[in-house]
């Protein structure tokens, strides 16, 4: 766990330093939570892969400089959260959180395994504004390795920075 803690830190330092001023689209990346329905669900490597997304994804977003991240600390995401699924599931309490935050968009997502060869990146992107899911992405990771990770978390974020340019756009 202490890897997991120290690639957060790693995130949230290099987020805080690299997010230009002029900014103009805030996201809460809310950490992705386990849905493990193998066989032998919720192993420890497991969880360490799960817990280690969020920070993949706000590096991913960062890299554009286009995005300044609302950091949303674990217990105010646990204590907004009622139970597993709760955010994922009511999106207008998921914005009332990213409002708490002084984010413009908030990022729920659930890393569902149903299988050892394969799992899945669900992910709703949230309007704070209105309240609700404008977007969802299914990620499909076809195997349990950091490459296939960061892969599938790039192109999670490829998409969303693509929505986001579309609604900026309007």
């Amino acid at each position: 766990m202490n890897i997991v803690r120290s690639i957060k830190c790693l995130s949230l330092v290099m987020v805080l330093f690299s997010a230009t001023a002029d900014a103009e689209l805030r996201i809460a990346v809310l950490d992705f939570e386990l849905n493990d329905i193998t066989s032998l669900p919720n192993t420890p490597a497991e969880i360490t892969r799960t817990s280690g997304m969020a920070p993949l994804l706000i590096e991913a977003l960062s890299r554009s400089g286009a995005y300044q991240i609302a950091f949303v600390d674990a217990a105010t995401q646990k204590s907004a959260n009622a139970s597993f699924g709760y955010l994922f599931r009511f999106h207008d309490l998921a914005a009332d959180l990213g409002r708490q935050q002084g984010a413009d968009w908030v990022l729920v997502s659930q890393h569902s395994k149903p299988s050892f060869l394969f799992s899945y990146l669900w992910v709703y992107l949230i309007d704070v504004k209105k309240r609700a899911a404008v977007a969802r992405y299914d990620i499909e990771l076809k195997g349990n390795h950091q490459k296939v990770t960061r892969h599938g978390i790039d192109t999670l974020a490829e998409k969303i920075q693509a929505t986001l340019a579309a609604h900026s756009a309007k």
